[in-house]
């Protein structure tokens, strides 16, 4: 599992560890690391020059003494500097290192400086930044060549530290080096594309306390996926209670059903008018029809709450007391326009960006958009799930699993699909998973996040490198569980 720790818990456990140092040792561990990965980068491209944008934080003097270390080793190494100079010592002593400092005011200085490079080396700003970069630095960036591979020294300067706030204004690297631990920026969706390839180099940090944001891989998974004992049976193993499909989406029953018997689950009980009915007796010949006892309840994959009839008026009926039930539930689509206020059993809702901005604004009374979602996602969800007590899983190609805030739990995040995935009915087919995971007794928060890399791990193993269609994922899912069990 990889964790993420706030920037404020890591500058206390830098200072912790400091005060046991020498003076500039935890730097000097920062910046040799640094010097390695870019000596790999350098030597994977066949490149000689290497140049740092240096600002007057810890970043830059973490990138100009990689920068000396590669300049002993034989790089030609340049530190491009803003008008306060260079964060340590002085020019000429940099100078002496091997390492040309340029006048960052100077633009024609700074174009034919950069114009070479192999690398470039980002330490303009810190985890201790707001987002958006100075106007010196931009005019920096406008000189980096296409060619270059950009390395970005413990976050993409000018990207949220947080990770809650997307901006395109500053820098998205090729690859982050970060010291210690993983910080949120590096794994929310907001900040994550900025990112790259993420780097971890030990530098002997201890945070203290659970981290702030999770991501499960797949060594997680063996721990936390419901295997059965020989002393297990179907109800044992969880019974599923699925309302879903109606006359106008009739797909989204038989997928929803299709993935959580292909997921393990006890026995599916399919509530739905008779066309999605006729199907799911067809397709998934294991469901029982009509209410009845079950372990859990997923509501609302292709459930339209405003359609007409005996029939529709039976299904909302039973959707409406699945809610009010003291039993696990997700809530999908069509059924969370349903939710109203705080919910006291395990509770997970699975909307997508627009749906979750229509949540938002139902509940809080302020006109949010899809693309102000978008543009916050972790904020928007948190909001959510304070409201109603739920955990939110906001899908999309990075998915946040959130908690309410007063849980005490961390965040998820998973990113574990492929884009092929962005394509209709996959909503339809995680309900089913994580339906079958909350059934089995898993937490929302676990359910959710474990269903989140199931479905998207199963996305690329049933077509790799192509286009996926949401049924075949649904198929897919028992060989993805059994191989990522053998891990």
């Amino acid at each position: 599992m990889l964790r993420a720790y706030a920037a404020d818990r890591v500058r206390a456990a830098e200072e912790s560890v400091m005060a046991g140092l020498p003076e500039g040792e935890l730097m000097a561990r920062a910046a040799r690391g640094l010097a390695e990965v870019c000596r790999a980068r350098l030597a994977e491209r066949g490149g000689a020059t290497v140049v740092g944008l240096v600002g007057s934080g810890n970043n830059g003097g973490d990138a100009l003494y990689a920068l000396a270390h590669l300049a002993d080793a034989g790089y030609a190494a340049s530190a491009v500097v803003g008008e306060r100079g260079v964060p340590l010592g002085d020019k000429d002593s940099w100078e002496a290192a091997g390492v040309r400092i340029v006048d960052g005011s100077d633009q024609a200085a700074v174009r034919e400086a950069l114009g070479d490079a192999d690398v470039v080396i980002d330490g303009i700003l810190g985890i201790g930044g707001r987002p958006g970069l100075p106007d010196a630095a931009r005019r920096w960036l406008d000189e980096v060549p296409d060619t270059a591979y950009v390395v970005s020294v413990d976050l993409p300067s000018g990207q949220d530290p947080a990770g809650e706030i997307g901006t395109d204004t500053g820098v998205f690297a090729d690859e982050t080096v970060t010291f210690g631990v993983a910080k949120p920026v590096h794994l929310l969706p907001a900040t994550e594309a900025a990112v790259g390839q993420l780097t971890l180099i030990d530098i002997g940090l201890d945070v203290e306390g659970g981290p702030d944001v999770e991501r499960l891989d797949f060594d997680d998974v063996a721990a936390l996926w419901p295997v059965p004992g020989a002393a297990d049976d179907k109800y044992s193993r969880g019974v599923l209670g699925i309302v879903a499909g109606g006359e106008a989406y009739t797909g989204a029953a038989v997928l929803s059903c299709t993935a959580a018997v292909e997921s393990g689950v006890g026995m599916v009980r399919y509530v739905g008018p008779p066309t999605p009915t006729r199907l799911v007796r067809a397709a998934v010949p294991e469901a029982v029809h009509g209410p009845g006892r079950v372990q859990a309840w997923v509501v609302g994959p292709g459930l339209d709450v405003e359609a007409e009839g005996s029939d529709a008026h039976a299904q909302l009926r039973v959707a409406r007391e699945a809610i009010d039930s003291d039993l696990p539930l997700l809530v999908d689509a069509g059924g969370l326009a349903l939710v109203a206020g705080r919910r006291d059993a395990p509770t997970l809702l699975t909307p997508h960006a627009g749906e979750l901005a229509t949540l938002v604004s139902r509940l809080t009374g302020d006109d949010v958009s899809r693309t102000d979602v978008t543009a916050a996602p972790l904020r928007h969800a948190r909001t959510v799930a304070d409201h109603t007590g739920a955990t939110v899983l906001l899908k999309g190609a990075i998915t946040l699993v959130v908690p309410p805030s007063d849980s005490g739990l961390p965040v998820r995040s998973q990113d574990d699909a492929p884009p092929w995935l962005a394509t209709a009915g996959a909503g339809d087919v995680l309900s089913g998973i994580a339906g079958t995971l909350l059934a089995a007794g898993l937490s929302p928060l676990d359910a959710g996040s474990l269903a989140a890399l199931v479905h998207g791990v199963a996305a690329d193993r049933a077509n790799p490198g192509g286009p996926v269609r949401a049924l075949a994922v649904a198929m897919a899912v028992p060989a993805t569980v059994a191989a990522l069990l053998r891990r």
